[in-house]
């Protein structure tokens, strides 16, 4: 079995302005990254995303990204056991997972976005860990639609 899982949504804006909310710091640490993104995904870098719900910040390793169309990054699986009640995270648990975003321009105009994560170890923790990050995904992307078609924020005040 390979852990691995696959969403996607339609948002009402053209490709670039949804790809651009995506790559861009700025309003990715609007409906997102909510402790901040310290630089634009571009290929060859890693960038640090922060969350003000869980402390730290998490290397974000991009392989890949093709302007309008598709962004590839990596970052740390983590494994190791759940989110304590103080929001600190357990320890990564030594190996990447990859995270493919594809973003199509549909006949109405609407943009179609995947985002797709896998290479979790086929362990009781790997699999935990790849449901976890699918909420997180699917967090996401809601969080991206309702950003760029009404400018409201779906994650201000979820967590605490």
């Amino acid at each position: 079995m390979t852990l691995s899982f696959k969403i996607a949504g339609r948002i009402s804006k053209p490709v670039s302005e949804v790809f651009e909310a995506v790559v861009n710091p700025d309003p990715l640490s609007h409906y997102f990254t909510t402790g901040g993104a310290d630089a634009r995904l571009t290929a060859g870098v890693t960038v640090y995303w922060s969350f003000a719900e869980f402390p730290g910040q998490f290397p974000v390793k991009v392989d890949r990204v093709e302007k309008d169309s598709l962004i590839v990054l990596r970052w740390a699986a983590q494994e190791s056991g759940e989110v304590s009640s103080t929001g600190e995270l357990p320890e990564p648990a030594g190996y990447d997972t990859t995270v493919t975003m594809t973003f199509d321009t549909l006949d109405d105009g609407r943009t179609l976005v995947t985002i797709s994560e896998e290479g979790w170890r086929e362990t009781a923790g790997g699999l935990k860990a790849s449901y976890g990050n699918c909420e997180g995904w699917t967090q996401m992307l809601c969080s991206l639609k309702a950003f760029l078609e009404h400018r409201i924020n779906l994650r201000e005040g979820f967590y605490g």
